[in-house]
């Protein structure tokens, strides 16, 4: 169960402190809100996708993550950033949207991600 010290995330996280986090193998689900078509060209090991736009199907994905640590990831930022504050208004308490997603990763952390 999770402190309440670690209630209060930022809003956003970098690339950098992501990395950080899955070497440590802290507790966290990366999830990737880009489409199926996105994820087949270039995705983060480990990430678990769920669509933004499949999300009135996907919804129940979602639920088992209600009281873990989230980090939101797109392909800049901008769908993974709606998701990120979707979450927190559904009662979601520690989701953080992962700043200039997985294009800044590929740029920061892992030129073997392909760039699109």
């Amino acid at each position: 169960m999770q402190t309440p010290e670690n209630d209060a995330l930022p809003l956003e996280v970098d690339v950098t402190t992501v990395k950080s986090m899955l070497d440590q193998n802290q507790d966290f689900v990366l999830v990737d809100c880009r489409e199926a078509n996105e994820y087949e060209i270039a995705k983060i090991d480990g990430s678990v996708l769920i669509p933004l736009s499949e999300l009135a199907q996907k919804a129940n994905e979602l639920e088992p993550l209600r009281e873990r640590h989230v980090v939101v990831h797109c392909h800049h930022g901008g769908r993974s950033m709606r998701l990120t504050q979707m979450m927190l208004a559904n009662g979601f308490p520690r989701v953080q949207n992962m700043a200039g997603g997985i294009d800044q990763w590929s740029q920061q952390i892992d030129a073997a991600v392909p760039r699109y």
